[in-house]
């Protein structure tokens, strides 16, 4: 389907997604500025992670405003709503839900107010594995997620829990309780906070401005502000930035094992990730594909847009020529208008056409960064031959992906992954390629110039860093039906109802304050 970005997802089916981006948060502390409108464009700069809601929050020093919508950031927000989310400090975050479903109520910033007056507002990128553990805890506190499916209202209402500490102290208090990938951005009314797990698993970078500091999932969301890279958020670090500065305490000793997926994927081209700029990671990985898997050809031409730095490297490396073979439609965006079972047999001519005069009797070998299920390739092989290609032939910037994300990315599950139950052979076959090439899982990692015990592979050879729960208290709906009420260990349902009269979706973006009283927001 196609992405919100403009950019494609890896399926033509609507009803079957391929592997979806983690989240995009951004936070500014920075008075005297419009921190509604620096929050609004760095959030733009991160829509490739998540394209299913948008939502920003402001405080002016008295009072946390937040104000979210299903949809893209330009549709969630005009000049007016911005102009009215005055403050000097905000955070905002571009949700794909990898934990509760797509609601509104799962949009982000959660918002919580605590019994003494304070209220915490908090975005998420990444997802917990304890969250059922999370929400017993919540039970046993007395205390409800507002209708929340998600992780991070979890934590907003632990972090919320604590009224006798300062937000600060909450926080030092509850992270080192959270298992999974987790990079925070949060604030109360006059602190900007920004965490990261552990492990480091998400990105998340620091960055200073004239009159204030900026805190983003990539330096690209640094770039559009105008800020400088200062350095990462280090992983079990808490960082804090008020009105008396920056300081930073420790919750967790390090162990980074950031994710190998984001250098062949999620990031942006223009990033920089653990001091290695995505884009050449990419073209490195498309020359380590060329030199494992040459072949005679007479053009290199990539899936736009994402398998085109890797497909620039494997035509340098190789000698073959690089040149254009698939046109993408330029205005490809998220649309609620589903094609008709015809239009979709169609598949991906909605969003790919071939140029038949480059391909038309030609052997073609065509450069994309991952297969998950297959349709697109297949989808892809299919059209080239059509167009009058000679021969296909597909090679991939990832090692054949085997096993599902439960760190913040939502592939498909283990038993729809067809290099699960396919060879090399078998998957050719099945995507009707001449040949298939994907790199080694070794040329991705000396790509990224990272050390392999400094990256999660799991994706690629099932090695989770971070333990895994037992049971089936995982997964994307865990607190919803079934699982939430295992979660809270009765066969009841944990949460009470919702009371007849308190709202749950607020069409339009309605902002949220935080109520004083610990209970649920208000729409004002």
């Amino acid at each position: 389907m196609p992405r919100g970005d403009g950019r494609l997802s890896h399926d033509l089916d609507p009803q079957r997604p391929g592997p979806q981006d983690a989240c995009g948060v951004f936070g500014v502390w920075a008075p005297g500025e419009e921190v509604a409108k620096l929050t609004y464009f760095g959030l733009y700069a991160l829509q490739h992670r998540g394209q299913e809601a948008a939502g920003i929050a402001v405080s002016d020093g008295s009072g946390v405003v937040v104000y979210k919508d299903l949809g893209l950031v330009a549709q969630v927000f005009d000049e007016p709503t911005l102009a009215s989310l005055r403050g000097h400090l905000a955070i905002g975050h571009a949700r794909y839900s990898t934990t509760g479903g797509s609601t509104w109520e799962n949009a982000q910033p959660t918002i919580r107010a605590n019994t003494a007056g304070t209220t915490i507002a908090l975005a998420h990128n990444g997802n917990l594995v304890n969250t059922a553990e999370l929400a017993r805890h919540v039970v046993e506190r007395g205390m409800d997620s507002d209708g929340s499916t998600s992780d991070t209202a979890l934590v907003t209402t632990l972090l919320a829990s604590r009224p006798d500490l300062s937000v600060e102290a909450a926080a030092l208090e509850v992270l080192p309780t959270l298992r999974g990938a987790f990079s925070f951005v949060f604030m109360d009314e006059t602190t900007l906070y920004a965490a990261r797990d552990p492990h480091g698993v998400r990105p998340l970078v620091l960055g200073r401005l004239e009159r204030g500091w900026v805190v983003a999932s990539e330096t690209s969301a640094l770039d559009i502000v105008g800020a400088s890279v200062v350095r990462e958020v280090e992983p079990g670090e808490l960082i804090a930035i008020d009105e008396h500065g920056l300081r930073s305490a420790r919750f967790a000793a390090p162990e980074p094992k950031g994710c190998l997926f984001e250098y062949v994927y999620i990031a942006r081209p223009d990033t920089t990730i653990a001091g290695r700029n995505v884009y050449a990671a990419r073209v490195g990985i498309g020359r380590q594909l060329a030199r494992e898997h040459p072949v005679e050809a007479d053009l290199v031409i990539p899936v736009p847009e994402s398998g085109t730095p890797a497909a620039i490297g494997y035509a340098e490396q190789s000698g073959i020529t690089y040149g254009a073979g698939l046109m993408k439609n330029p205005y490809v965006g998220r649309t609620f208008i589903q094609p008709s079972q015809t239009l979709r047999q169609l598949g991906i001519r909605l969003k790919l056409n071939p140029l038949r005069e480059n391909v038309r009797g030609k052997r073609v070998v065509v450069v994309d960064d991952s297969i998950v299920r297959g349709n697109t390739q297949r989808a892809i092989v299919r059209m080239l031959r059509e167009a009058g290609a000679l021969e296909v032939h597909v090679r991939i910037s990832s090692p054949p992906v085997n096993w599902p994300c439960f760190y913040g990315i939502d592939f498909a599950t283990r038993a729809e992954l067809l290099a699960n139950g396919l060879d090399n052979e078998g998957i050719r076959r099945s995507i009707g390629a001449d040949s298939l090439g994907y790199v080694s899982l070794a040329g991705l990692i000396a790509a990224t110039e990272q050390p392999k015990t400094r990256l999660c592979r799991a994706c690629f050879d099932g090695e989770y860093p971070i333990e895994l729960p037992a049971g089936n208290l995982i997964g994307k709906h865990v607190l919803e039906g079934v699982d939430r009420r295992v979660a809270a260990g009765t066969g009841e349902e944990a949460e009470r109802d919702r009371a007849p009269g308190t709202a749950s979706r607020a069409p339009g973006g309605q902002p949220l304050v935080g109520s004083p009283s610990g209970g649920e927001p208000s729409l004002s």
